[in-house]
């Protein structure tokens, strides 16, 4: 189906169908919108387009999963960031996973049915990744819970993660562990069952005042061998795989919920400022060109790499433009009255220039590997 086609046929479907959330704006009650939102893009088959056939996809260019999700964002039907989930975990699971294994679950999370979470960042390994300390060893049966399970085969994993978002909700959990050395190469990636004996999920409060992230304890969590992602020592190279996801079509989402705030901001501001709008407003522009030159590399089959680095420095100063202008034009706003979602969403912008990557690390990724400037 053409682009441009596929967009006008998904308009007037949404014209048709009031998918608009409830007054909830809880975490409890956003979850359960894109559960519903996705449940029934899925069976109008809305959500299959852009996915493979073999896991239950109806093909097409990528493209069309980023104006769907252009589309979402702008009518506000889900909240950008936990609807981009998709983007990043299913492209894994197809690139990484036992091709069996994902026929039978990218239908459960596409469909709505099964929120998932990632599992990288642990105290101390943020930025830096390969340093994660959460380890994974071989299933032998000398593991207490291992026996409780009913003896050897598989992992057993301990460690903590931070920072998982959606933790809370999930059935399953995309997961580096260390299975090896020190560095890159001791590291493995696992899908985990949330539910399985050994693990703890204790959500933590953030400046925002939303429960989005989590804490995840694993105490000898026992994973079989089909749950293993690629083969041992694999992690690395899944997560620099993962990693681009991030900022391809979950930005163009992204830019195009911003879009949606700076026309509101334009109809609630009480004392326009044409140059703070205008510096806004081209912000967004860059971000969205920087953003569809990735959506054109991943339609025409290309891998993404570090220049991904600069469609996150973009998007993260457009951000916290928009805020910022949208705090100095509606007085009292963010600071006194919370109204609507705007001191909820300015704070959570304070945030763009740290997850997924720090302002600093993607600065020097551009500089040494797009740049070759070195490691000075």
């Amino acid at each position: 189906m053409r682009v441009a086609e596929f967009r006008r046929e998904v308009r007037q479907w949404l014209d048709g169908h009031d998918l608009s959330p409830g007054a909830g704006l809880g975490l409890d009650a956003q979850v359960a919108q894109l559960a519903r939102v996705r449940g029934a893009l899925w069976e109008a088959g809305w959500m299959r387009y852009g996915w493979p056939r073999e896991v239950g996809g109806l093909g097409g260019p990528a493209v069309l999963r980023a104006v769907l999700g252009e589309e979402v964002a702008t009518r506000d039907l889900a909240e950008p960031g936990i609807w981009s989930m998709v983007e990043v975990l299913v492209p894994t699971l197809i690139d990484h996973a036992p091709p069996a294994l994902a026929a039978e679950l990218v239908p459960r999370l596409l469909s709505g049915r099964e929120q998932w979470c990632q599992g990288f960042s642990e105290p101390g390994s943020g930025s830096d990744l390969a340093s994660l300390s959460t380890r994974a060893v071989r299933d032998g049966g000398d593991a207490p819970r291992a026996h409780e399970a009913g003896g050897g085969g598989g992992w057993v994993v301990s460690g903590q993660k931070v920072w998982t978002s959606l933790a809370q909700y999930a059935a399953r959990c995309v997961l580096l562990a260390r299975t090896g050395g020190p560095g890159h190469d001791g590291i493995s990636a696992f899908l985990i069952d949330m539910d399985t004996p050994g693990i703890t999920v204790r959500p933590l409060r953030t400046l925002h005042g939303v429960d989005e992230f989590a804490e995840v304890f694993l105490d000898e969590v026992r994973v079989p061998e089909d749950r293993l992602l690629g083969a041992p020592g694999d992690g690395w190279k899944l997560a620099m795989d993962l990693l681009p996801y991030e900022r391809s079509t979950c930005f163009w989402h992204r830019i195009a919920h911003l879009h949606n705030r700076l026309d509101r901001l334009l109809s609630q501001g009480r004392e326009p400022d044409p140059d703070a709008l205008g510096a806004v407003w081209l912000d967004l522009h860059t971000a969205r060109c920087r953003s569809a030159l990735t959506q054109r590399a991943l339609a025409d089959g290309g891998r993404l790499g570090p220049e991904t680095s600069v469609d996150k420095i973009l998007l993260a100063t457009a951000e916290q433009r928009l805020f910022d202008t949208a705090r100095d034009l509606l007085p009292g706003t963010v600071e006194l009255t919370g109204e609507g979602t705007w001191r909820t969403e300015y704070l959570y912008s304070r945030a763009a220039t740290i997850y997924g990557g720090t302002a600093e690390i993607q600065r020097n990724i551009v500089a040494r590997r797009l740049l070759d400037l070195g490691k000075e």
